[in-house]
């Protein structure tokens, strides 16, 4: 069978408040029934782009199983103590790269971020605790549409769409291919 490394990773797309669209591939860190989670620098821009226009739409895509899930809804920040909690969770290089990064900002070479990234590491040896950085954290996508395709050698897929409605109740609808 197909093997996939990283199963959690999703396109997300981001809009300005004028409507220019951006999108990136990015790591869900989790989801439950408020909706799905993944963290990011605040000042990067999607999270620029997210306080601006607090929509955003997923899509996370298997091409060997033919099988793609798309999720639109409405993005509000975690709380910093979901964030922190996370953030602590991360392995210990991980942090420090966060906490390295002024994410999405123009830098002259890589060697700034390497620079950064080294005098880092003096501070917060391994074992030690990184403190999470002000500017990072998690967003929460409450889903609002979730749409399942399975696609078909024919071309003709197989679409189904859940809306949730103005009574929070879910309306499943089949789409055309």
């Amino acid at each position: 069978g197909a093997h996939y490394d990283e199963v959690n990773s999703m396109a997300l797309a981001t809009c300005t408040a004028d409507g220019r669209p951006s999108a990136r591939v990015v790591l869900m860190k989790g989801y439950d029934q408020r909706g799905f989670r993944f963290y990011t620098n605040y000042n990067s821009r999607k999270g620029k782009e997210l306080e601006q226009n607090p929509y955003a739409a997923l899509v996370f895509y298997w091409a060997a199983l033919h099988r793609s899930v798309r999720v639109e809804g409405r993005v509000e920040k975690l709380s910093v103590e979901e964030s922190v909690q996370y953030f602590h969770s991360r392995p210990h290089g991980s942090q420090l790269g966060a906490a390295s990064s002024h994410q999405s900002q123009v830098i002259s070479s890589k060697v700034v971020v390497e620079k950064t990234m080294a005098e880092m590491k003096e501070k917060y040896p391994e074992g030690s605790e990184v403190p999470k950085p002000e500017e990072w954290g998690g967003f929460l996508v409450r889903h609002d549409v979730v749409e399942f395709w399975q696609g078909q050698s024919s071309r003709c897929h197989d679409r189904i769409r859940f809306r949730r409605g103005d009574d929070e109740d879910w309306m499943i609808e089949r789409l055309s291919p």
